[in-house]
This record gives structure tokens, sequence and C-alpha cells, in this order.
């Protein structure tokens, strides 16, 4: 299968406090919340929202794409 979408994880670090949520509607309560400085390994970001991997908590879920800044 070929699958080069989804090859690497981007890590980036977050720049303010926001929830990580199963879906992207936001309609559904948080499953964690990251804090400025934590590490999110992004594998998709469409729209506002981006996919990826929480590691510290080991949780998949959607952020606010806008609380993502560069690695450090």
């Amino acid at each position: 299968m070929f699958a080069p979408h989804y090859a690497a994880p981007m890590p980036r670090v977050i720049h303010f406090e926001t929830a990580l949520r199963i879906s992207s509607k936001g309609a559904e309560p948080a499953l964690t919340t990251l804090h400025k400085g934590d590490v999110f390994e992004v594998l998709e970001i469409a729209g506002t929202h981006a996919w990826g991997v929480a590691p510290g908590p080991g949780l998949v879920g959607y952020v606010d794409a806008s609380a993502l800044g560069e690695t450090e």
C-alpha cells in the first residue's frame, strides 16, 4: 500500500493550552488538555484542526491548529 500522506509525523510544540478531542467538531468532551510546551505529532492538518498523536498521554485526536508552533 502506498500512503505517503501518513509516512512521518511532524512534531510541533503547543503554544497555548488546547483541548485534544476525538473529533474535529468540538462538541464532545476533551480527551485531555495539552499545555504550552507539550509536543503534538501532526499527521494531518485540515482547515482549522490538526489530527495526530499526543505522545505524553499517548492519545490520538484533534487539536486547534492555531495552537501549534514549530519544533523547538
